[in-house]
């Protein structure tokens, strides 16, 4: 069976730019940056994302054009009878765990487009938020809304799902969000919003505005997931591996700032609290439009843009599950699509009863949902990431992996890259997954 390319330079940016921009660019980018002082923090992330994030996608997109492979095939190909493929074998599990409750997530998101016409100001918003996700049956619902979704896209390929779909869904995506900047910048009091998000204070850096600002960089980029080897592996050998990645990062960066433009005017416009962590998009967000002039359309737009966002990188997690069963077992494409997607529903099931059946459950002080989530963020994908810099780096060679990116480049990446990949990289994502880890169990 002939493997599908990508049949455009911009259908694969956007692909992996969709891929890239999630739910951690417009739910968790804004509540991070709020908790960690602002504009500070957002010089820090920039740097992560500049000299952690690109290194780690250029490697991964050169992995997977070279072999042409999904995570576990590209290790195997480059590294057979060895214990490498586990690498691929730890990014297609994270795929598969992440987007079970990524799709949860997602799931309230779009029920809040049609929540959100029903707000008034007098809405207790803590409570609708907290119903909602302690109930049983609307949850599941829109949890497996989200995941057929997700399912019906990739099982129509990588040309007719993928780069179809997401050449559709980011222009819609950057339309709304600009309209959402328009109106929270015009509000009357946004100047105070303005000038927490773009005047740094450099009292505000702590130990952990570092470790959050990396953190951030890795779960955005999609990095240690073997999405970007699965994606780079349907890039034809005439595009820029050097230049796709640094349109990805653009994209990518762009979009969780624009969403900080968004939010931080209004929020402070109407005096609420810019620290108030995940709770920013359903409790603070929702009550900040109800005092806005047709509040209730841009509550509508700004959950779209939010279920937007969140399919274009759940299609990439099903996908890099998806393609391992089609490469690796000759699977037809519809099949692993429906059954890996109804497998991954039924995972999804416990952390979304995690405020209702099994809200009992408690590890390290966690619920089910935040467990899912730690292991991921905090062990898998740091993991991920650490082993694949030291394969492309030591095993097949930082020189191999430059050869691959800078053909057909219009600019060249070197020394600098090998000495990020090889020493830089790993030891700082070493550092700060220890860290967290320190801090959780501590």
């Amino acid at each position: 069976m002939e493997r599908e390319n990508w049949t455009s330079k911009l259908g694969f940016i956007l692909a992996a730019a969709g891929s890239a921009i999630g739910l951690g660019n417009i739910w968790r980018f804004p509540y991070v940056t709020g908790t960690n002082g602002g504009a500070i923090f957002i010089l820090i992330y920039l740097a992560a994302i500049l000299f952690i994030g690109y290194p780690i996608l250029v490697s991964e997109m050169t992995l997977g054009r070279k072999t042409e492979k999904n995570p576990i095939g590209a290790f195997k190909k480059m590294a057979s009878n060895t214990p490498w493929p586990i690498v691929g074998a730890l990014g297609v599990l994270s795929g598969f765990v992440i987007l079970s409750y990524y799709s949860v997530v997602a799931g309230w998101g779009m029920s809040y487009i049609f929540k959100s016409l029903n707000f008034t100001a007098e809405s207790n918003f803590p409570q609708i938020f907290s119903a909602h996700i302690s109930s049983f049956t609307e949850p599941i619902i829109w949890h497996g809304i989200f995941m057929f979704l997700t399912i019906a896209v990739i099982g129509a390929g990588v040309v007719n799902g993928i780069q179809k779909l997401v050449k559709i869904l980011m222009p819609i995506l950057f339309g709304i969000i600009f309209l959402l900047i328009i109106r929270s910048v015009t509000l009357d009091g946004a100047a105070a919003g303005l000038s927490f998000y773009l005047k740094p204070d450099f009292s505000a850096i702590t130990f952990q505005t570092f470790t959050d600002a990396i953190s951030q960089a890795f779960f955005t980029l999609s990095l240690g997931m073997g999405v970007m080897i699965t994606y780079g592996s349907y890039l034809s050998e005439k595009e820029s591996i050097n230049e796709s990645a640094a349109f990805v990062l653009v994209f990518d960066t762009l979009v969780a700032l624009l969403a900080g433009f968004a939010i931080f005017p209004a929020v402070f416009a109407f005096g609420l609290d810019p620290a108030s962590g995940p709770g920013l998009t359903f409790i603070t967000l929702p009550a900040v439009f109800t005092q806005m002039p047709f509040g209730s359309f841009f509550s509508l737009i700004f959950f779209l843009l939010l279920t937007i966002a969140a399919l274009t990188s759940s299609i990439s997690m099903l996908e890099v599950v998806v393609a391992f069963l089609v490469d690796e077992y000759n699977w037809n494409r519809k099949k692993a699509s429906y059954l890996m997607g109804c497998l991954i529903f039924f995972v999804g099931i416990p952390p979304l009863l995690g405020y209702s059946s099994f809200s009992n459950f408690n590890f390290l002080g966690m619920d089910v949902l935040d467990t899912y989530d730690w292991f991921t963020n905090s062990i898998f994908l740091p993991t991920g990431g650490i082993l694949t810099s030291i394969f492309v780096g030591h095993i097949w060679g930082s020189k191999n992996s430059i050869e691959e990116a800078n053909k057909n480049s219009s600019f060249h990446i070197g020394s600098i890259y090998s000495l990020l990949l090889k020493y830089i990289v790993p030891a700082a994502v070493l550092f700060i997954m220890l860290f967290n880890i320190y801090q959780t169990i501590s």
